[in-house]
């Protein structure tokens, strides 16, 4: 085959057919993302989120049991108190007139998790993901079935810091999460493992 055959490819060739030639390993194309490297990580987002939502859901079935319409215990003199506060709003408090709004987010929030899973290659955006999912799904829990009634149930709250608003392991497991997800953004580590900088 002559030099000018094999630059432009002849209809018994794969580069006459239009059929892309192979890559090396390894090797990208001009213009495309770099594919991510290593195992996707669902199973740590759904191990983390599991570990989240079982310390919720169990500190709370505690607290109905052991602390509801009892004194709270002090944890550190007044400035830390266990406390069982019934809560139809959001995190801490906020918004208790619109219990099933938000009910529908956090539903919202666990089918956008669970599609982030799909290309998930990030150990730190799947310890994020996992801890949002886990704190989702334990206040969704208390919304679904507890009292007054289906998607307009009030959450259990019962950590009490001094002049801050009481709130639960579901809580602290969100923000937790989401302060990590902003860090990610800002050092530009995308959930496929990739990195990009603006």
């Amino acid at each position: 085959m002559t030099e000018a055959e094999r630059m432009i490819g002849t209809p018994d060739t794969p580069e006459g057919d239009g059929a892309e030639p192979e890559r090396a390993a390894g090797q990208q194309g001009v213009g495309e993302r770099p594919q991510p490297r290593g195992k996707r990580r669902i199973a740590v987002l759904f191990a983390v989120a599991a570990f989240a939502y079982l310390l919720d859901l169990g500190s709370k079935l505690l607290v109905v049991a052991k602390l509801e319409h009892h004194a709270p215990i002090e944890i550190v003199g007044d400035w830390l108190k266990f406390e069982a506060i019934r809560n139809a709003g959001a995190a801490f408090g906020f918004g208790e007139a619109f219990t099933v709004i938000f009910t529908v987010i956090a539903a919202a929030v666990i089918v956008v998790i669970a599609r982030l899973a799909r290309k998930l290659y990030s150990l730190p955006w799947a310890i994020a993901l996992g801890l949002l999912l886990g704190g989702a799904l334990g206040n969704l829990t208390d919304r679904i079935f507890r009292s007054p009634g289906v998607f307009e149930g009030a959450v259990v709250d019962f950590i009490a810091p001094k002049h801050f608003a009481v709130f639960n392991l579901a809580d602290s497991a969100i923000v937790c999460g989401g302060i990590l997800i902003v860090l990610l953004s800002f050092k530009g580590l995308d959930p496929d493992g990739t990195v990009h900088k603006d």
